[in-house]
Order: structure tokens, then sequence, then C-alpha cells
């Protein structure tokens, strides 16, 4: 089996995080292996078997490879068509001492399915992490513009108004929906442990002379000294698969999330109320000078998808699964676990970048109001001339006829709406005519809106980045520049 290095990607090198991308090299794989096979090794020592103190300090000694070893393990792998086998035999070359015992009990699965377990609950922490400075930043943004009146769209048509802030709240919302799954999914990871080729430990019961109790303090003792808290109760050759459906799900969720935010960016963008940051050099195209496309919303949408489909792998891949394993999950798996983890990280890093450098446009927010306000006013001034002693139904009619030649004057001409002149000339409306200015102040039209920012940003977002682990990184947390 060749590995997989996706360290060597366009993806992880161009866009990544160095933290994400180095966690998923070739470098970090292999010492990872050799740190599993010196815990395996110190536990076995612990228990009794014949391992000498040299065998273990060599082993600490060359953790890391250098470009010698990587190229003898690559010449080994193409001679043994074994990647496990092949850094056995290397491992062994730099730590003499330990040659005889590297392995020692163990099937490929200690380090390979061991290690995807490392490296996914690391993973799952920097996307958490990031996924905070994210949550901090929009909600920096929703109490900027926590009272700014605008127009909200149902079906993409004008709708009731909201306010730009309470707009972000629907978006921080579903963030802390991801927030939420993805700790769950990554605090509920066990460990696969030492559980022999197909999950029944018969090798180690034999190397501990059937003492069952033995077997079961190395496999507890080298879950402790991996980092985990506690191994999955029993596995078959691997893990089981299942798992990586619980670890995409969350990622999946979330790259939904990044699209919805996305597209009502580039749609805000296209109505020029809200803009994502746009450099003063940058070049929206080509041939049209004069344009200023959301390039990093869209780069956003664009991976998102990728993200959301990479767990449909991990539900066919589980589902396939036959008795104890089948080894036609290992090719899938090493493409989809590191690009699920390096595509959310750079979706996350380009909306951080978006989140910190939005730029809204208060006048033409009030324009596109003041196009699609009279006709919502309607009905205020309507109740206005009944409280002055009208008919109601007379009311209704002067302006449903009003409303007409005003909307005539919109849809057919190609102007302004013109309908509360109309008002204004029209002799029936003398009693409410100086009350129209309030009645169509927009702020009257926002209902809650401000309250319910001030009231989801403190008793929501505030006590989930109080948290101990992400409070430090939203504190610590500088801004996200992209390469490009």
């Amino acid at each position: 089996m060749e590995a997989f290095d996706v360290y060597q990607t366009p993806l992880s090198s161009r866009y990544a995080s160095k933290e994400m991308a180095h966690l998923f090299s070739a470098e970090n794989r292999f010492y990872t292996w050799r740190k599993l096979w010196l815990n395996l090794a110190i536990a076995e020592k612990q228990l009794g078997l014949p391992i000498s103190d040299n065998a273990i300090e060599e082993m600490k000694t060359h953790l890391h490879l250098d470009a010698e070893q990587f190229e003898i393990a690559a010449q080994e792998e193409k001679k043994r068509r074994h990647d496990v086998m092949a850094h056995v035999h290397t491992f062994g070359l730099v730590a003499p001492s330990a040659a005889g015992i590297i392995h020692l009990g163990a099937t490929s699965c200690y380090v390979t399915d061991n290690a995807d377990l490392i490296f996914i609950r690391t993973a799952m922490t920097y996307i958490v992490s990031k996924l905070a400075v994210v949550i901090d930043r929009f909600a920096k943004f929703a109490k900027e513009y926590r009272d700014l009146p605008t127009l909200g769209f149902t079906h993409f048509q004008p709708a009731q108004l909201t306010t730009v802030g309470k707009r972000t709240t629907l978006w921080l919302q579903e963030l802390l929906w991801d927030l939420r799954n993805l700790k769950r999914a990554r605090d509920d990871l066990g460990f696969r442990g030492v559980k022999g080729t197909t999950g029944t430990q018969a090798s180690f019961l034999t190397l501990f002379d059937g003492d069952h109790d033995k077997v079961e303090e190395l496999d507890k003792l080298v879950t402790e000294l991996s980092g985990f808290s506690y191994a999955y109760p029993v596995t078959s050759q691997t893990y089981s698969r299942k798992i990586d459906i619980d670890v995409l799900a969350p990622l999946a969720s979330f790259g939904a999330t990044a699209h919805k935010i996305a597209t009502d960016l580039r749609l805000l963008a296209n109505l020029k109320e809200v803009e994502e940051p746009f450099e003063s050099t940058q070049i929206g195209s080509s041939a049209m000078a004069y344009k200023r496309n959301p390039m990093r919303s869209e780069r956003i949408c664009s991976l998102s998808r990728h993200l959301m489909v990479l767990h449909q792998n991990a539900l066919m891949t589980s589902s396939v699964q036959w008795f104890e394993r089948t080894l036609d999950d290992s090719a899938n798996r090493r493409i989809t676990l590191p690009e699920a983890f390096l595509t959310a990280d750079i979706v996350l890093t380009t909306l951080q970048n978006v989140s910190e450098g939005l730029v809204v446009y208060p006048r033409v927010i009030a324009r596109h109001i003041a196009q699609e306000l009279p006709f919502m006013a309607t009905e205020n001034i309507i109740m206005a001339i009944v409280k002055k002693g009208g008919d109601r139904q007379e009311a209704h009619e002067k302006i449903r006829v009003l409303s007409q030649e005003a909307a005539h004057q919109v849809k057919q001409l190609g102007l302004e709406n013109d309908l509360i002149d109309r008002v204004r000339k029209d002799a029936y409306f003398d009693s409410i005519k100086e009350e129209l200015d309030a009645l169509l102040n927009p702020q009257s039209f926002i209902g809650r809106a401000p309250e319910q920012v001030d009231k989801f940003l403190a008793e929501w977002v505030g006590p989930a980045l109080a948290d101990a682990e992400l409070q430090a990184v939203v504190e610590k947390g500088g801004k996200a520049e992209l390469s490009v």
C-alpha cells in the first residue's frame, strides 16, 4: 500500500493552515506511528516482557524521520508492498536494540487506526478553535449593526424589515450548533487500543502466557500513554468505520452553514448592500475592470460543497466493511479524512477573513427600503385614517388605487416609487399627513430585532465562547490573511 501524502497536495500547501497541513503530513504520520510503537513497548516492558532499557531509549531518540530514513522506507515499501512493515524495518535500522520487539503482538491497524484517531481528535480541536473565532467575529458584526434596518427577503422578494444584525444572528445560531456538534463528536472519540488482528487480542494473550488481566492492563496502559481516556470496548481489526461517519457528519453540516452564509453574502453583494473585503489592487475581472466579484464567498461555496459530499464516502465505506474488515476502506479514507479537515480549515480561514472585513453600505440599504417601504406602510396608513374617524374599507380602496398607480410608475416606466407623494397630494389623507413621516420611519418596522440581537449575544453566544478552551483562542486570535 502506498501511503497517501496529502501534505504535498495543492489543497494543503496553498491554502490550509500550517498546523492542519502538518497534522496530515507524511512526517507527522510516521512520527506518530513510531510514538505508538514506543508506547506499546513501554507498556509491554512494564507488564514484564523482556524489553531492554536501551531499546526504549533508542526508540525515544529516533521518533522523527530524516530524509535518509524516508528514502529507505520508500524503497522498502516498493519491495514489500506494505507501508507498515516498511516502516517497522526502517525504525529498526536506527533503533537496533529495539528491532526485534517493534510492533510486537500488533497488527497494522494498531498504528494506522490509532494514528488516525489521534489525527482526527487533534484536527477537530483545530476546527473547533477556528470556528470559535469566526463566531466571535460575526458576533461583533451583529452587535455593531443590531439596529440598522434592512429589507428582509422571502423567496428573494422584499419582505418585512429586519436589521443587518438580526440577519447575522441567524448565521450565528447555525454556527453555534456546528460548534456544539463538533465538540460533541470530538469529545466522544475513543482509542482503538491494543486489540490484535481480528479484535480478539489473541496474540497478546499468547505473549502474556494466557494472563487476561495483563492483556486488559496493556490495552489500558497504551490508551493512557497515547492521551485517551478510554478505548472502544470491542473492535474488529479496525475501529468501526461508523466513527468516521460521526466525525464527518458535523463537518458536512458546518459546510452547509458556511455555504448558506456565503450565498447570502453573494446576494447582498449583488444588491450592493454588504460586500466582502476587496483590496485596492484586487482585480475582479480580466475583461470588465469595474467588477467587484465576491470571490471569497464563492470560494467558500465551492469548497463547502466538496466538504458536504465527503460525508457520503464515510457512509458508503462503513456500509461495505465485511465481517472483521476489508481493505477497500483504506485508499478512500486516506483521501477522505485529510481532505475533510483540510477543506473545513480553509473554509474557516476564508470565512474569518470575510467576517473581519465586511463592508456595509447604509445609504444603499436605505434607498432600497425607501423603494419598498411605502407599500409596506399602507396598513399603517389605513389604521391611522381609521383612528381619525375614517372608514376602513374606503381608506383601503383609496390606498389600493394609489398603490396600483405607483406600481405602474415603478414597473412599467422604471421610475421611483411615488406612492407617498400621491398620498400627500390626495385630500382624503389630509387628517394624517402630519403623521406620514412617523408612519414611514423604518425603525417602526423592525419589531424586536435589536432586542433579539442583544439577548441572543448575551444568552447564547457569550456563554458558548466563555468556555475556557475557547476563550483563550478567541482572545489570542489575530486576523485571518489569505495567501491568494
